[in-house]
């Protein structure tokens, strides 16, 4: 727990915004500490971090910025110092929390600076552009927080106040209360959806906590994955159980739902074990008021919400989805075992279900089959993915890992 809050922002456009934003934390008991990340002009009063400080942190300086006659090449550089430095104080333990205020310019700047702290930091963007379309899902940090700037695009009043006083309050109870991940028992990331169609990790995350494991269940809905492919990036996962790969289909075929076009690689490349399974492979999730992509159009769906629709993929679909998964799989730096329930991926697609496609299901199955690559062992079960079968095949795997080294072991 701390009350020490770093404040970023241009300082030369939005000095009175941002020592507003000073004034409401400290009358709350906390601390305030500044950094400027302005390229021309200079703050009123000096900041605890200067411009100069965040450009020789990306390696330029202003002059370098000033002479590239470009803002987004100019802001590019103080992102890249921004980012840098606020990792390192964040390494020296100089502050609990931060917050970063903006427009698109400093929105683009403050994803970075984000996404360089890891999870538990409180991190909150303070922005004109906030929830917008612009802000794709893979530049968010897994747990940032974004305030709309209501009515801040220039100078103060009572509208803007509202926002920026309710955002130091958040900031600094968050710091105030933040409870950083534990890491006394490895941690393992699982993939899913709700048990309306998914229901392994009913079995799983009991069984494995009580080999000492924790476990993280993400929801594969974008954002999710993202929050997942993150925390593996950072090394977070004694293994992973990435068994809702759903939005590698998503990105695939144009959806919004998406977590980027690098979903399912983190862990591999970080050299993670992973363990994988196709859940809701066979299913487009599209937005709910969205139109879907023209492929789709007329295709079995689903409506599961107003926000959410999922659409049946068609057997040449499902071969496309099967050498993407084995494309991003083939490049992992550690061992992959991939399980394919051969009665169906998701609860909709039982025999007789609504969205039951026997020769789809068996086109994906020769797909995976034939694609498959050599350093993923693959494993079929003659079961369905929701089925007691499948969790007690992927726990007996799992053990294996275990009594040979390859994940470490549980702790009391």
């Amino acid at each position: 727990m701390g009350d020490r809050i770093l404040i970023v922002g241009t300082y030369d456009t939005k000095d009175d915004e941002l020592t507003y934003l000073a004034q409401v934390i400290r009358a709350q008991g906390g601390q305030a500490l500044t950094m400027d990340v302005s390229v021309l002009g200079d703050p009123q009063a000096p900041t605890d971090w200067s411009k100069h400080d965040v450009a020789a942190a990306g390696g330029g300086s202003i002059a370098e910025a000033i002479a590239a006659e470009s803002e987004n090449t100019a802001m590019q550089l103080m992102a890249r110092g921004a980012a840098a430095l606020c990792a390192r104080l964040h390494r020296e333990g100089r502050f609990d929390g931060v917050i970063v205020l903006g427009g698109s310019m400093g929105t683009d700047l403050a994803l970075d600076l984000c996404a360089a702290l890891p999870l538990g930091v409180p991190k909150y963007i303070v922005s004109t552009v906030s929830f917008s379309p612009m802000i794709p899902p893979e530049r968010l940090a897994a747990d940032v927080q974004m305030i709309l700037w209501a009515g801040g695009l220039y100078g103060l009043n009572s509208v803007c106040k509202a926002s920026l006083s309710q955002a130091a309050g958040a900031v600094l109870g968050a710091a105030r209360a933040a409870e950083p991940p534990r890491r006394d028992r490895p941690l393992i990331g699982m993939t899913s959806f709700g048990k309306t169609v998914l229901r392994y990790m009913v079995r799983l995350k009991p069984a494995l906590e009580s080999r000492g494991y924790e476990v993280a269940v993400f929801h594969a809905t974008g954002m999710g994955g993202r929050a997942f492919e993150s925390l593996a990036d950072q090394g977070a996962f004694a293994a992973v159980m990435d068994f809702a790969p759903q939005e590698v289909s998503n990105h695939l075929f144009g959806s919004a739902i998406s977590a980027g076009p690098d979903r399912m690689t983190a862990a591999g490349r970080r050299g993670i074990p992973q363990m994988v399974a196709p859940g809701c492979y066979d299913l487009l999730d599209v937005v709910g008021w969205h139109e879907p992509p023209a492929a789709f159009r007329g295709q079995p769906s689903h409506a599961h919400n107003r926000l959410i629709s999922s659409y049946l993929l068609d057997g040449p679909q499902r071969r496309q989805v099967a050498r993407a998964i084995c494309d991003k799989l083939a490049l992992a730096e550690a061992p992959v075992t991939l399980f394919l329930p051969v009665q169906g991926c998701n609860e909709w697609d039982r025999p007789g279900g609504p969205l039951s496609d026997p020769a789809a299901l068996a086109e994906f199955c020769e797909e995976l089959r034939l694609r498959c690559p050599a350093n993923v062992r693959l494993v079929e079960l003659d079961a369905h993915i929701n089925d007691d079968a499948f969790a007690d095949a992927v726990l007996a795997a799992f053990d294996a890992w275990v009594a040979g080294g390859i994940v470490p072991p549980g702790r009391a």
